[in-house]
């Protein structure tokens, strides 16, 4: 593992910044301070480096952040893969273009895995300080103290002065800071100066500019730059030629004399003076926005000007909301052209008095370079070493500008004449000051002018500073001079001739110190007035002796034969011991001469002072010092330390003890000004004073902490002063002294043992609390800087410092206050108090920074001392503080690296921390297994995003640390069941990351417990699935409606996600609100928009965006659909991604687990139920369930084969019949998708299965019904019809496809490639049994189970293609439910199912008798069942039986009815009552339809289950039934009119309009009161609704066979012929006419499958003729089955026809007559009772054959064929079988007239009579054709 610390280096040291860059320090400084211990301390602090721990605040190398692929998530009807390819292959010419708009493909790919992994999905936006800052407590760096921390910085520079007279000396001024409404001076001056052309020199650099601090802009403050010129010689050039009003031309002598006066006279004079306003009053609060223009620093909105002079500045915003390090300003021109003369003495505090006369103005224009830039909070670290600040790590970048305008500016209100001011934007290359520069030391070029409030600021010194500034004021003279002021310091007054001090501060940047510093001249004046700043570098320490020395001169103005003279008048003296502290204005006297000794108090009596002594000169002082403490308090503690150090003060320390107790009443500002040194003296005090001095330093530092942390208190818990101290400024001493922390436990210890005691503390301790965080943090960089200094001078390159070895005693010390603090921790929280929680978090944060310090081990005594106070299921509070301190802790940069408490356990901080946070999962506070459960995640994010820990042996390591909590949960399932949806995927994420780092052989022990434990685990594969799964957002319900809240505290997040981390939702949120923050800045301000308008465009989407954003946020409870509407494109386009990315990583995780489990379960080394392998088929149940990725499908196909391949008996045993549904049906799910990858991946699975049935049974019977069943099912969810445009409806896509799925699993030919591109090896489909040679795959078997899935689609699509017409086509529904129980046949109750549809559409239609075969058809499926089972009553002779009613019952009892043992598809079911209900139904039904015959069959095989149920009752009834139905059937046979159950019609299909019906021919079996025109009726009115406007129905009137080709086209023709049905013996070729009568029927003939009938037609064409032309042709029809049938058509599959001559049909008439009277005369009669319906047909007959009406039908045989032309036509036989059939004719109605005689009565002899003379009459007729009839009768 990678070091972080390497080479030990644990310190940074950081050089001091000065508070002010341009100091020259004092060479007393510089000499040795050791006989003042303060100042040394004092130096030491502002000089030292300052000394920063690395360390402390930890150090986190993150990985670059992953890309990820965009998942393909593929829908039955979408196919994006294919999409993505062809728009790929479009853009393919352009590849060079970069596109980082959509999201990358280029993910990491990992061999060894199957997938990416599942964390960086999930935490797509892991930031570790983000989720550092959400520890309660959590210690956040500052920014190390530099001057002038924040706030605005204003740069000016000069750049030119010209005047309407021209510039021909040299101008010198200078610039500060004033407040107009205080009247102060706010900085210290910037000096200037500008020289003729002709005088400027290569060395004298102009590009110097001011830099002035500002905290906020406000209107008050201004500009105020002063000019002076060379004092102006007597008889010269004036001052005024620069204000006249008229045009000025100086003549060149004028000029030259300019010129030379210039370089002789040293001597400056005031010449004018400005103020310039920097800020406007009424948008000082607003600053930065749209502003009146007379200001500089904001932008206008009346501003005039070109875009090019528009320079636009750019600040960063990152995302996150955090202010970016600075923002920048345009530099502006500023034109001041109102600069006032100055014509009579002025201060700086008359300039705005209202009295004062108004100065004429110079005719003259001072440009200035003025720039602003806002400076905060910048981390040094963020600094490159080129000044600029660091922003890699703000990944998504908006760029605001903030633009400057030119503009005028108007006189301004307050009464001053701003005259002319113009402000202009640079053109960009002129004088602009890069912000940066804010944070540079002392740049070239650049003046930082020290900001005054400085010193009255509440902050620490931070720097060395000891100056003082001198303002001369005025001099009061009665006399008129040219006088000026001469300023130097000097030791002492004792000798006159010896040099002042060089301590004057050169106006010159770079210049050495000077002796002497000189005021302007004050020309003529009886009262000088001077505007002069003089700055002096004080000495350290202040003598009596010391002073300033003021010489006052008069100089004479005229030119001479040499340079002007000055003359002094007089001296002032000014002892800097007894005024330095003043700020108020001093007055002098100004002595005439000086003599020795002129300081002393005697010396004044002996001095000659001017005007009488009076004080007349007025100075004022400030002092600016960080060395020298006007406190008197804080100056008598110094005094009192150094007494106490050098050991002068007997009894020792007693002064000191008062000095140091006085301090907690020292003025708040003078402390926390010298906070750091007096810390430093206080801690020197505790570490080396004795006891009662270490107390009283200790309760001092205690209170001036808790001052300084409630008196300047931020907000945060941890002062900022105070952690800069810690941080920065204390360095222990720098090792010059021993260290602190065993004096500082020590006291402290000592105090707390005392409370524990029960002493009393006093409220001292209560601070000592609030407080502890500090001396906790000093304690552990005292140790840690002692660690350094100890070791790192020996220590060998590369490796790190070892432990510091702390002395028992210390460390005995540091556990007892340990202790105590956990005691207060502990009692406090069960208080309620808030301090418990924060001192709970400084403890945790000290066993954070011990663990690099000392010896690990000894830090886990405090934290074993800490978790058995807290110890168990403790109280909330107490608990939440206990997963604060784990929190804490764990973040330790080397925790992955710690060690156990024994040298044999493996990580002491780990196990601790996963027994906790299981503890927590058990709570019912929902908040804390929340943050439990996030702890967990974020570590492990931390461990996984961590550059150190990227080698494969790093992550097995940290897998294995935290395997044993899956161990934990397995053991109390519960708990994890307990948590809700958020908690379970944290800890599911964590524990698919662990098992994804792991070792097999760790994995394999897992499973080798116990097969309840195994199974557990993949428990929480299953939850991953579910939890994890990615859907649509339109599939997702509205969020937030647990009644749960997830986090009690604050707001809640809105929820964009409920699959990512809860992290994403907060990192969404804030996104959002910092775009509309960025997008909500003030528009109308910026010159930019104006010009171009597109820039805000209202078309652009943030207005919406915008506002959905609002209403979301004032909307509660709004639903996720709307929250990710409201997101801007692209991040909702990244959550889509990383939610995507999230499922197919985890699922993919799941099958590499699961394939190593499968692997291991076939070597049998594991514990599992090796009889149904549950953990796997559960698994996959889950995976087929679910929508997976286009990736997912690619892996888990050889995987799926591979499993089988192991395990293929098992799995396919009946155990698993759920499974093997499941896996059957998801398979042909996706065997229906459009996208190819996915479909043929499916065909393959199929494949497999079919291969395993092969392998495991020799035949794939049993699979064949599984897939059936399954296919059942799945028909009833895809979409397999789709309406065309004409509004019919077609075959789907989804059914061609599934169609084209089932061919290619039997495609021999193709299944070779389909394996290849799926990655399954060639033999993949062979089924050779070990130590066998014999492939048991056949290609046949499976084209027939193919064939029978196919059939099952087809009936399944006619069925679907019915529906508009299945309320008017009965005959096609019942065929389509008749279609669909053939394809489901192997399914037993599939079957049924359909039968039982049909049966109740032949009921709907009145069709009993098919109704009843329906019935009959399910018993007999059922009787199969039992019959081959062996468990019922009946054998197979009653299933033959059976199927002579109903011959669609199979004779063969096979073995699928068996294999239909599948879950919820039983032939459990198929019981011997539910046989005999269906049985009693077709009873019932043949009963309706009066087929008495069939019903007696059916109780026939009802009686044997009564009998053998011995149930006496029902036998009873059955045969009280049979009884009935054979006397039914008696009574048909008895009746006169032939009974007829039925009448059949033949229906010929002509047309394409028909479909599948055109030219096909079918019998209807129609109800028996069904006549020709009815049927015709009923069949027009069913097609007729099928035709469309181009097609029209026509009925072929006639039975004559039909020529297709001769029909016309666009018409569809019906044919319809009434049809007979043929007996199984009757002869076929009879030529007698069929006459149909019950009294020559049997119980047999009510089954038909022949049919015939008779078609007239004639040679010549014409269908009716004479009896002699008259032919007939006889059409036999042969059908499918036989009626009664199952449907009410069946096809006609044979057609066979017979023509008869006109003779035989004559021949036939007679011959049928004949038989008909004969076998009513022959039938025998049983008794007298019979003889009256004899008596009734006997006469029907008669009366047809012989009555004088009907003659003709004889006699025109005889006319037709035995007279004239046709008789010599016939042939002999034909003749002779012809007056053979007549005289047979009439013999049988002679007889018929006997018998007729015997049967009647008195009633009937007149109709006798009729009879006996018709047949007189016809035999008379008939003997004119044949003689011999009469001899015959």
């Amino acid at each position: 593992m990678e070091e972080f610390s390497a080479g030990g280096r644990r310190f940074k040291r950081i050089p001091h910044q000065s508070l002010a860059a341009n100091l020259e320090l004092d060479p007393l400084l510089n000499e040795n301070l050791e006989q003042w211990p303060h100042l040394n301390e004092l130096v030491q602090c502002y000089r030292a480096d300052w000394v920063k721990d690395e360390s402390k605040y930890g150090h986190y190398e993150s990985i670059p952040s992953m890309s990820f692929q965009g998942q393909i998530f593929e829908g039955p009807d979408t196919d994006m893969e294919t999409e993505m390819r062809l728009a790929n292959a479009r853009s393919s010419n352009n590849e060079d273009a970069v596109d980082d708009e959509l999201p990358s493909t280029s993910g990491r790919h990992t061999s060894e895995h199957f997938g990416e992994s599942p964390l960086p999905a999930y935490e797509p936006a892991f930031d570790w300080e983000n989720e550092r800052t959400s520890i309660f407590g959590q210690r956040t760096p500052v920014t190390h103290p530099t001057p002038n921390w924040s706030g605005l910085k204003i740069s000016v520079k000069v750049l030119s002065l010209s005047f309407q007279a021209g510039l021909f000396e040299p101008f010198y001024g200078t610039i500060c800071l004033y407040n107009k409404e205080r009247r102060e001076k706010m900085s210290e001056d910037f000096y200037f100066h500008v020289l003729p052309s002709e005088m400027q020199e290569a060395s004298v650099s102009s590009d110097q500019q001011g830099i002035f601090t500002l905290d906020t802009p406000s209107a008050s403050v201004c500009l105020l730059i002063q000019l002076e010129k060379p004092a102006t010689e007597e008889g010269g050039v004036t001052p005024s030629v620069y204000s006249r009003k008229e045009p000025v031309h100086l003549t060149e002598r004028e000029k030259q004399r300019l010129q030379v006066w210039s370089r002789i006279m040293p001597y400056k004079e005031s010449f004018a003076w400005v103020i310039v306003p920097l800020f406007e009053n009424s948008n000082v609060e607003a600053f930065g926005g749209a502003t009146s223009p007379s200001c500089p620093l904001v932008p206008s909105t009346s501003g005039s000007g070109s875009l090019e002079n528009v320079i636009e500045s750019v600040a960063k915003v990152s995302l996150d909301g955090k202010l970016a390090q600075y923002s920048g300003g345009s530099s502006v021109v500023v034109e001041v052209s109102n600069l006032n003369i100055v014509k009579e003495s002025y201060t700086e505090d008359t300039l705005q008095d209202p009295k004062r006369k108004i100065h004429k103005p110079v005719k003259g224009t001072l440009r200035l370079a003025v720039e602003k830039f806002q400076v905060a909070f910048v981390h040094s670290d963020n600094l490159s070493d080129s000044g600029s600040v660091a922003n890699d790590s703000i990944d998504n970048v908006d760029r605001n500008a903030e633009l400057a305008f030119t503009g005028s500016i108007s006189n301004g209100s307050d009464g001053l004449h701003h005259g002319n001011v113009k402000w202009n934007s640079t053109s960009g290359k002129e004088a602009r000051v890069n912000g940066p520069n804010a944070f540079a030391e002392n740049h070239h070029g650049e003046f930082q002018a020290f900001d005054f409030r400085m010193m009255t600021r509440s902050e620490p010194f931070s720097g060395l500073l000891h100056c003082l500034y001198v303002y001369p004021l005025t001099v009061s003279l009665n006399r008129k001079k040219n006088l000026f002021v001469r300023v130097e310091l000097r030791k002492d007054d004792i000798d006159l001739r010896k040099q002042p001090l060089e301590a004057m501060c050169s106006r010159s940047p770079g210049a050495p110190l000077q002796r002497w510093a000189y005021t302007q001249v004050a020309i003529g004046a009886r009262v000088a007035c001077f505007h002069d700043e003089i700055k002096i570098c004080l000495p350290a320490i202040f003598t009596s002796q010391q002073h300033l020395l003021f010489t006052f001169f008069h100089v004479d103005l005229q030119t001479k034969l040499e340079a002007p003279k000055p003359v002094i008048i007089g001296y002032a003296a000014l002892p800097l011991s007894n005024h330095a502290q003043l700020h108020s204005e001093i007055h002098l006297p100004i002595m005439r001469e000086l003599t020795s000794h002129y300081l002393q108090d005697g010396a004044k009596e002996r001095l000659d002072y001017i005007e009488d002594g009076k004080n007349i000169f007025r100075i004022r002082l400030r002092i600016c010092s960080s060395l020298y403490p006007l406190n008197e308090r804080v100056k008598d503690f110094f005094l009192e330390y150094d007494r106490h150090t050098l050991r002068t003060s007997p009894p020792w320390g007693s002064e000191l003890l008062e000095a140091i107790n006085s301090l907690k009443n020292v003025d708040f500002t003078a402390l926390i000004q010298f906070l750091q040194p007096v810390l430093n003296m206080l801690l020197h005090l505790i570490g080396d004073g004795g006891e009662t001095l270490q107390v009283a330093a200790f309760r001092a530092m205690v209170n001036i902490l808790t001052r300084v942390q409630q008196e300047s208190s931020d907000g945060a818990e941890r002062n900022r002063f105070l952690v800069n101290y810690v941080d920065y400024a204390f360095d222990d001493f720098g090792g010059r002294q021993p260290p602190v922390y065993p004096g500082l436990s020590s006291v402290w210890g000592s105090l707390a043992r005392s409370k524990a005691k029960g002493y009393r503390v006093g409220p001292v301790y209560e601070d000592v609390l609030a407080m502890a965080w500090f001396f906790l943090e000093l304690i552990a960089k005292s140790m840690a800087l002692e660690q350094t200094r100890l070791f790192y001078q020996g220590l060998p390159l590369g490796e790190d410092i070892p432990p510091l070895q702390l002395k028992d005693g210390v460390f005995r010390c540091i556990m007892q206050l340990y202790d105590c603090l956990l005691t207060e921790v502990h009692e406090r929280c069960k208080k309620g108090l808030s301090l418990a929680k924060h001192l709970n978090s400084s403890l945790a944060f000290f066993c954070y920074d011990l663990l690099s310090i000392i010896e690990p081990r000894q830090v886990f005594e405090l934290v074993s001392l800490y978790m058995d106070k807290f110890a168990g299921v403790c109280q909330s509070v107490l608990h939440d503080c206990k997963l604060t301190f784990l929190q804490i802790i764990c973040d330790h940069d080397l925790y992955v690296e710690m060690p156990g408490r024994d040298p044999s356990d493996r990580n002491y901080l780990s196990s601790v921390l996963i027994q906790e946070l299981f503890f927590t999962w058990d709570h019912d506070d929902l908040s804390q297994r929340v943050k439990a459960a996030r702890i967990l995640v974020v570590l492990m994010c931390k461990h996984e995003f961590d550059t150190r820990y990227q080698k494969p042996e790093d992550k097995l390591y940290i897998a294995q640390l935290y395997f044993p909590l899956i161990g934990q949960i397995l053991d109390e399932m519960p708990v994890f069941y307990n948590l809700n949806a958020v908690e379970k995927r944290e800890v599911l994420i964590v524990i698919v990351q662990i098992i994804r780092n792991l070792d097999d052989v760790s994995l394999i022990k897992a499973w080798q417990q116990n097969i309840a434990r195994t199974r557990l685990f993949f428990k929480f594969f299953e939850e991953c699935l579910a939890l994890f799964e990615h859907r649509k957002p339109a599939d997702i319900m509205l969020l937030g409606c647990s009644s749960r809240s997830i986090d009690g505290e604050g707001p809640v997040s809105p929820k964009y996600s409920d699959r990512l981390s809860p992290a994403i939702n907060t990192y969404l949120s804030e996104t959002t609100r910092q775009e509309l923050r960025v997008q909500a800045t003030p528009e109308n301000g910026y010159l930019w928009h104006g010009v171009s308008p597109q820039l805000s465009s209202p078309s652009q989407p943030y207005s919406l965006r915008e506002a959905l954003a609002q209403a979301q946020s004032s909307r509660i409870g709004s639903s996720t659909r709307a929250l990710r509407e409201s997101l801007h494109p692209i991040l909702r386009q990244k959550l889509e991604l990383w939610e995507e990315n999230l499922s197919a990583a985890v699922s993919l995780q799941v099958l590499e687990v699961t394939e190593k489990f499968s692997v291991a379960a076939a070597s049998g080394s594991i514990a599992t139920d090796y009889g149904k392998l549950d953990c796997i088929t559960c698994i996959f149940m889950s995976f087929f369930s679910r929508s997976q990725p286009l990736a997912f499908w690619k892996a888990l196909f050889p995987v799926f084969n591979n499993i089988f391949n192991l395990h293929g008996a098992i799995l396919m045993a009946r155990e698993n019949d759920r499974f093997l549904k499941q896996v059957a049906f998801h398979l042909l799910r996706l065997a229906v998708f459009r996208n190819d990858t996915i479909r043929k991946r499916a065909v393959v699975g199929l494949q497999v299965l079919v291969r395993s049935s092969f392998y495991n049974f020799m035949h794939t019977t049993r699979l064949r019904v599984m897939l059936i069943i399954t296919l059942s099912e799945l028909m009833s969810d895809v979409q397999v019809t789709q309406m065309k445009p004409d509004g019919s409806h077609e075959e789907s896509g989804e059914a061609r496809r599934l169609r084209k799925s089932l061919e290619e699993m039997a495609d021999e030919a193709r299944s070779i490639d389909l394996l290849r591109e799926c990655r399954l090896p060639a033999n993949a489909l062979q089924a050779v049994p070990e130590g066998s040679t014999e492939n048991r795959w056949s290609w046949l078997e499976v084209r027939h189970l193919s064939d029978g899935l196919l059939q099952a689609l087809d009936a399944g699509l006619e069925h679907a293609l019915l529906g508009s017409v299945m309320g008017v086509d009965k005959y096609a529904t019942a065929e389509s439910f008749y279609k669909l129980a053939m394809a489901y046949a192997p399914v037993p109750d599939l079957h049924i199912m359909w039968l039982l549809h049909l049966c109740d559409a032949h009921q709907e239609m009145q069709s009993c008798a098919e109704a009843a075969q329906c019935a009959v058809a399910v018993a007999g499926v059922i009787m199969q069942a039992l019959v081959g089972r062996n468990d019922a009553v009946w054998s197979r002779d009653h299933v033959a039986s059976l199927r002579m009613i109903c011959p669609m019952v199979s004779s063969a009892v096979t073995a699928e009815a068996f294999a239909a043992e599948v879950e919820g598809y039983g032939a459990s079911k198929l019981t011997v009552d539910s046989a005999v209900k269906y049985l009693q139904l077709a009873d019932k039904l043949f009963s309706q339809a009066e087929l008495y015959h069939f019903c007696a069959s059916i109780l026939e095989l009802i009686i044997p289950v009564y009998k053998s149920r011995r149930a006496f009752g029902q036998l009873a009834k059955c045969h009280t039934s049979l009884t009935k139905i054979y006397e039914s059937i008696l009574e048909q046979e008895a009746s006169p009119i032939p009974f007829t159950d039925a009448t059949y019609y033949r229906v010929g299909f002509y047309g394409d309009q028909f479909g599948k019906l055109d030219g096909k021919e079918y019998v209807y079996r129609e109800p028996r009161d069904v006549r020709l025109g009815d049927i015709m009726e009923k069949l027009s009115h069913i097609y007729e609704s099928r035709m469309d406007g181009n097609h029209t129905l026509n009925i072929i009137p006639d039975s004559r066979q039909v020529n297709a080709d001769e029909l016309q086209s666009g018409v569809c023709y019906l044919q319809i012929t009434a049809v007979d049905p043929v007996m199984e013996d009757e002869d076929l070729g009879s030529r007698r006419e069929r006459i149909f009568s019950l009294s020559t029927g049997s119980i047999r003939a009510r089954v038909f499958d022949r049919f015939l009938f008779d078609t007239p037609f004639t040679k010549n064409g014409k269908t009716q003729g004479g009896l002699e032309d008259q032919w007939k042709r006889r059409t036999v029809l042969q059908t499918e089955g036989s009626f009664p049938a199952l449907v009410n058509r069946l096809l006609v599959v044979k057609s066979e026809s017979l023509e008869f001559s006109p003779v035989e049909n004559a021949i036939g008439m007679i011959e049928t007559r004949t038989a008909a009277l004969r076998s009513e005369l022959e039938e025998p009669r049983s008794s007298d009772g019979d003889q009256q319906p004899r008596l009734q047909s006997l006469q029907r007959i008669l009366q047809g054959s012989v009555a004088v009406q009907v003659n003709s039908g004889v006699l025109s045989v005889c006319t037709a064929f035995l007279s004239g032309e046709p008789a010599t036509r016939l042939r002999s036989q034909e003749l002779q079988q012809l007056i053979a059939a007549l005289l047979e004719f009439m013999a049988v109605c002679k007889r018929a007239i006997r018998v007729h005689i015997r049967l009647i009565g008195e009633e009937d002899q007149d109709f006798h009579t009729q009879l006996v003379n018709g047949f007189q009459s016809l035999t008379a007729e008939l003997s004119h054709y044949i003689p011999a009839i009469l001899s015959e009768l």
